[in-house]
């Protein structure tokens, strides 16, 4: 069975030139100055509108200790 109204390469690629991915916008995090997503947490200092949401430092000790222990059962 034959296509009866076919679409051009012209008029196919008029179609998707709107598809193009942008960029995420970033914006200033208030407490440390380093780039973020806006509404969403810190993904560097664990702050969200000046306040801190989650203690960054205590969750990457957690995560070492975490890691040593599963080392030495390792062994």
């Amino acid at each position: 069975m034959v296509v009866r109204m076919r679409s051009t390469r012209s008029h196919r690629n008029n179609r998707r030139s709107h598809f193009a991915l942008a960029p995420p916008r970033l914006s200033a995090c208030v407490s440390c100055g380093k780039p973020r997503l806006s509404h969403i947490l810190c993904p560097h200092c664990g702050a969200y509108r000046g306040r801190t949401i989650v203690n960054m430092q205590a969750r990457i000790e957690k995560k070492l200790k975490k890691r040593v222990e599963k080392e030495k059962a390792a062994r």
